[in-house]
């Protein structure tokens, strides 16, 4: 593979720029602050690297996850799930441990946690090995017999030599290859590989967040590069057919990468203003009388809460009686801090007043 530097030269400046002014703005914040922002952006990444793929993790429980695994406290909805333990664990040791080499044995440790039970849905598969299944391997798409091939992969028994050859290439650190780049050139020549039966995308985005945190000497992730990728996952899977499909130049390949990569720093500098909007709130309220609860739900409502909230939700995060629900949200009604909604239906939901 190779690419045209001069084209991305300018691009490589812009996100270099954001890279830096997102790292210099969260220097300005609290380690509270800086943690509450990390819990959210490593969820982001985990549930949206999974969509994706078309599987829907619960947001909280990841969350919920993250947290503890990190040693932080959540105040959630307490929810038990090994196989989201699994996925969490999986992306801690990418981004906590990016500085270690990226083995075989690495890989298939992460396969193994992304499929515990040995099936993919209803379908045994290879876990924890290169795929050594039928051939060919192909990504397609449309209902059965009027199927759609996007790309065929190298035979199964190309794959070693192949993932030996990327592995090598991966971890040389001698290279003058900038970091940014390396990492999107890693994302396509993994995916083209396809070297597991399943698990391919979500393994390879992992590899990229990885080589991300390399690229910014830090452990804590602070933008979701597949937040953005999600947005447009259309046309991710179409660069990534044209790139597979086409020639060795893999510019244009890079050139999406960088400019999602761009699109993710710009989302992210914009959610840093909900982290001094947090932070406001609490110093307008440093002296009214709350207590615990409403403490809580405040703070998983500012934190991004997941669907609506309503007295159920409270009584349940809580575990208190729904009397006292009712109560303390009248009471923050009354201390102009929730309102409710205009929307209609069998409860009401509240929210945080502007």
């Amino acid at each position: 593979m190779y690419w045209d530097d001069s084209s991305l030269y300018n691009l490589l400046a812009d996100v270099n720029m954001l890279r830096g002014q997102l790292l210099g703005r969260l220097q300005m914040f609290g380690m509270n602050e800086q943690n509450d922002s990390f819990v959210e952006t490593l969820t982001q990444e985990i549930v949206h690297s999974s969509e994706i793929e078309g599987e829907r993790l619960n947001r909280d429980s990841v969350r919920s996850s993250v947290a503890r695994q990190l040693g932080l406290e959540y105040d959630g909805l307490p929810r038990e799930d090994h196989y989201i333990e699994g996925v969490v664990q999986v992306m801690l040791d990418a981004t906590h441990n990016y500085s270690e080499l990226l083995t075989e044995e690495r890989l298939f440790g992460w396969h193994a946690a992304l499929f515990p039970t040995g099936h993919s849905g209803a379908y045994k598969i290879a876990v924890a090995r290169w795929r050594d299944g039928d051939e060919p391997m192909q990504v397609v798409s449309g209902a059965f017999g009027n199927q759609k091939v996007h790309y065929e992969a190298p035979p199964s028994a190309d794959v070693p030599i192949m993932m030996k050859e990327f592995l090598h290439w991966l971890n040389d650190a001698k290279q003058q290859i900038d970091p940014l780049v390396k990492a999107a050139v890693a994302h396509l020549w993994f995916v083209t590989i396809h070297p597991f039966d399943d698990g391919n995308g979500r393994i390879c985005r992992t590899i990229t967040e990885m080589l991300l945190s390399r690229a910014d000497k830090t452990q804590k992730r602070f933008y979701s590069l597949s937040s953005t990728i999600l947005s447009k996952r259309k046309d991710y899977y179409q660069v990534l057919e044209a790139s597979q499909k086409g020639s060795l130049d893999v510019t244009s390949w890079t050139e999406w990468f960088l400019h999602s990569l761009k699109e993710a720093l710009e989302d992210a500098l914009t959610k840093t203003d909900n982290i001094v909007y947090k932070t406001s709130f609490w110093d307008r309220h440093r002296d009214t009388q709350l207590n615990e609860r409403q403490r809580k739900v405040l703070n998983m409502l500012l934190d991004g809460f997941e669907g609506k909230l309503n007295s159920s939700k409270w009584y349940k995060i809580n575990h208190c009686s729904q009397d006292t629900a009712i109560r303390d949200i009248k009471d923050l009604i009354s201390k102009g801090i929730l309102r409710s909604t205009e929307e209609g239906g069998r409860s009401t939901n509240y929210e945080l007043t502007k």
